[in-house]
């Protein structure tokens, strides 16, 4: 089946050089918030709570923390609108954005 919700996922969802087998244990270690910025990264050795391909790049805001996952609002550009997106993805799938971190460090040297 040529149509199928993996199709042209081959180098998207495989892991890095060097990078395969057992997920690190510090991926189950972070901490996630309400609020958090996090970029949406599939991993290909967990197949469960995957994000769809078109989130994979994507970088959302929390909304929601379960046990094993985490709720988060992604904007979908759909034709020529953009549609908040709410979407339930694994731990396995995210990381914190670095894309605050300047301006943080930013706002700390200002203050000084």
């Amino acid at each position: 089946n040529p149509h199928g919700k993996r199709r042209g996922t081959r180098d998207m969802f495989a892991r890095d050089f060097r990078k395969r087998g057992l997920i690190p244990l510090s991926t189950y270690m972070k901490v996630y918030r309400n609020g958090d910025i996090v970029d949406i990264k599939g991993c290909g050795a967990v197949t469960k709570g995957m994000p769809y391909k078109a989130y994979h790049g994507k970088t959302g805001r929390v909304y929601n923390v379960t046990k094993r996952a985490v709720g988060v609002i992604v904007n979908k550009r759909v034709k020529g609108r953009i549609i908040a997106k709410k979407i339930n993805l694994r731990i396995e799938h995210i990381s914190h954005s670095k894309c605050r971190d300047d301006f943080l460090n930013r706002v700390k040297k200002n203050e000084v």
